[in-house]
């Protein structure tokens, strides 16, 4: 989708600048790094405005999405707001003929994707997700061991458990209704981790869910997200997924990432992967090293050459739905306590 000539000529803004992380000015940052050029900025609270005009000489400031749609010249706007408003931000922002990023998830329900989705093609722009961690160091290093070295043979599953016992925090990535639920979060990075790992076709998912422990403790009460959730999911030709996050787990094991193959185990997490390779007398050799170095940088590098040169696109936004589309299944999967099959292999 080449649409401008040079990447400069991309004006951008971002609706949500302060809160969680200041990820606004990160965003507005690595889009200027690649030649991009910050132009609003829109936050209901004008004191983070006020930040914003500070970080950013002579940025428009707008307190409402609509206001800087109507008012304003950005062609690109990237939503960092709470996920259940992605889906509505986004469909203005795309019907009102702006290119689209959204911070992950993508949206919480597979409707949601598949509305965005069908408005992008209305409007022919460019809709994507924020998944920087599609890069990261540890699952970079990891397809190269596994997919390029064949290190563990042929991947046969993929494990990810990870979990604490604590109650759900005070904010609001601990509310069901505005995050989505446990595995909506860190959740979202594990599966398009794993997803790398196994880019195959999924036929079902069958899901567990624990509700209730924490939430007469927790400031959320009813709202609070699930305790635990399990999720697995069978995919063509024989592999598989399973994916457990928990806050009553008092023991969750070493490493994000758990990848079976035919000839060893890899084990990943963020700073070190280790190789697990049997011997013929039955004992194993472990090689244990640390990550390269994340190369997060890419995912505006890839939407500002797709905007100025046409470079296909990397995170397209049926990509981005594939996580979404596990963990809505996850969810009616537990309630209909059967396995369910997907929409969209």
């Amino acid at each position: 989708m080449k649409r401008f000539k040079r990447a400069k000529d991309v004006r951008v803004g971002v609706i949500g600048y302060g809160g969680a992380f200041a990820m606004g000015k990160i965003h507005l940052d690595q889009m200027r790094d690649f030649g991009m050029t910050p132009t609003a900025v829109c936050d209901p609270d004008p004191s983070r405005l006020k930040i914003a005009a500070a970080d950013f000489d002579g940025i428009e400031t707008y307190t409402s999405a609509s206001r800087m749609l109507a008012t304003s010249k950005v062609n690109l706007v990237t939503i960092i707001t709470p996920h259940n408003t992605h889906a509505k931000l986004a469909l203005q922002c795309l019907n009102a003929g702006r290119d689209v990023v959204s911070e992950k998830p993508f949206a919480i329900t597979v409707g949601q994707c598949d509305a965005m989705i069908a408005a992008a093609g209305r409007q022919r722009r460019m809709l994507s997700t924020y998944h920087n961690r599609h890069w990261d160091g540890c699952i970079l290093e990891a397809i190269d061991q596994i997919h390029k070295r064949k290190v563990i043979g042929d991947v046969v599953n993929v494990n990810i458990r990870t979990g604490s016992y604590a109650p759900p925090g005070t904010w609001w990535r601990s509310s069901k209704s505005i995050s989505g639920g446990i595995l909506y979060d860190w959740g979202v990075h594990f599966l398009e981790y794993a997803l790398q790992i196994i880019n195959d076709d999924m036929l079902e998912v069958t899901g567990f869910n624990k509700n209730g422990f924490w939430a007469p403790r927790t400031p959320w009460k009813e709202d609070t997200n699930e305790d635990a959730s399990f999720g697995a999911v069978r995919f063509k030709n024989e592999k598989w997924l399973t994916l457990s996050m928990s806050q009553i787990d008092a023991d969750a094991p070493e490493g994000l990432l758990r990848i079976t193959g035919t000839r060893g185990t890899y084990v990943m997490d963020h700073f070190w992967y280790e190789i697990i390779q049997p011997k013929p007398n039955g004992a194993t050799v472990r090689t244990r090293g640390r990550n390269r170095d994340s190369e997060e940088w890419r995912f505006y590098d890839n939407i500002a050459k797709h905007l100025t040169r046409g470079t296909r696109l990397i995170i397209t936004p049926e990509w981005a739905r594939r996580p979404i589309q596990i963990i809505e299944t996850i969810g009616k999967s537990a309630k209909a306590q059967r396995a369910v099959k997907v929409k969209y292999p």
